[in-house]
């Protein structure tokens, strides 16, 4: 497994069709394309979490019924560029990145909160890696762990991609989540084992 370069990254996304890295739109790339990784922009949709819905939220108690309070726990809301989304401290959001992604089999990524913005205590504290054969625009989980709420737009950059090569023959690349193309709400139901590790249906506690 090696870290790709500027110059490899590139290449890859130069390739023929069939073996192409995908990253589009890529708006700047002498802003966004760097020595090892490609910074990635904010879209236009968040999901955000109705606080004060649920006392707790049990992954174990069926997934019909998971899938109903999640549904009804997160709710969607879009902001038109150059609309103001507020983060306030310790809230967790669901954004996306305005890129949509098609990664070939030979090649892996790593999602990672920019620096600039990690001092600011905005976490893009995500299942950070992406596996081969992805496709459709990634979900980042948004956390601002300052103490003053953050304004954030649509199109800025607030995440970087770092890009290697994957060892061995690659697999095919499975995931509940499909061809995303905006936020998407949390699939944790669909965990087979939760039933299993779950509270006996005829405990009392």
């Amino acid at each position: 497994m090696g870290l790709l370069s500027k110059r490899e990254i590139y290449r890859w996304l130069n390739k023929e069709l069939e073996k192409r890295l995908v990253i589009t739109p890529i708006l700047d790339p002498d802003e966004q394309i760097h020595q090892g990784s490609v910074d990635l922009r904010l879209s236009t949709t968040f999901i955000l979490t109705q606080k004060t819905a649920f006392p707790m939220m049990d992954a174990t108690q069926g997934e019909q019924t998971l899938k109903e309070e999640i549904q009804r726990y997160q709710f969607r809301v879009s902001k038109r560029p150059h609309e103001q989304f507020i983060l306030h401290p310790q809230q967790l959001v669901l954004g996306g990145t305005l890129e949509y992604l098609a990664f070939p089999p030979g090649i892996g990524g790593y999602v990672l909160s920019r620096s600039s913005w990690g001092r600011l205590g905005l976490i893009i504290a995500t299942a950070t890696f992406v596996n081969p054969g992805f496709k459709g625009c990634l979900t980042l989980e948004l956390l601002n762990l300052g103490e003053v709420p953050l304004v954030l737009y649509p199109g800025i950059r607030v995440a970087q991609l770092v890009l290697h090569t994957v060892c061995g023959k690659p697999g095919i690349h499975k995931s509940r989540y499909q061809f995303p193309t905006e936020p998407e709400f949390s699939r944790v139901y669909e965990d087979e084992e939760l039933e299993f590790w779950g509270k006996p249906k005829d405990s009392a506690f």
